[in-house]
């Protein structure tokens, strides 16, 4: 994976945190415990920082920016879904943004929440603990339950394994032919 210094910041990766070797890491970016940042992922720590906390899973694609002396967080098993756009964000534990979603400067997701596919957090909104929004902008139109928390858990436990796993299993096939 490439891995850039930038003016003196320098990324930090957890040796149990997995990163695909397609995914940038740029400056100030610091990545916890046992997270997963998948194919393609862009994390531009170059204005201000970025930090991932454990068990983050940032899939395929999604792109992470910060403006200038701002620190965007992660928090505890969040995941951040394929292909979504996060600058300046803020997204609590557990909370779960949805592919395509984008979270706009400033933009807080609250603890346990879920952003709808393709959803918009516009500059300096907060979606509440405990919902789920949808819509651009988002919108509050409920609550989680703990059904969603029940669900929701094992799929951040298989993105947590998957990064084990990657670590063990996976390993580039050179010129055999295939």
């Amino acid at each position: 994976m490439p891995l850039y210094e930038f003016e003196g910041k320098r990324p930090t990766i957890h040796p149990s945190a997995w990163v695909a070797p397609s995914a940038d890491i740029v400056g100030s970016v610091r990545i916890g415990p046992h997270c997963y940042v998948g194919w393609g992922a862009i994390l531009r720590g170059d204005h201000g920082s970025i930090e991932l906390q454990e068990g983050t899973a940032v899939e395929e694609g999604v792109i992470i920016h910060t403006p200038k002396e701002f620190t965007s967080r992660f928090g505890k098993q969040a995941t951040l879904g394929h292909g979504a756009m996060l600058h300046g964000a803020t997204v609590e534990p557990f909370a779960v943004i949805g592919m395509r979603a984008t979270i706009a400067n400033f933009g807080v997701v609250g603890e346990w929440s879920i952003i709808g596919e393709a959803g918009l957090v516009k500059n300096s909104q907060v979606v509440p603990p405990h919902s789920v929004a949808v819509g651009q902008p988002v919108k509050v139109i409920g609550d989680i339950t703990e059904a969603h928390k029940e669900k929701w858990r094992s799929g951040k436990q298989a993105y947590m394994d998957f990064a084990r796993r990657n670590q063990k299993s996976l390993r580039l096939i050179e010129d055999e032919g295939v």
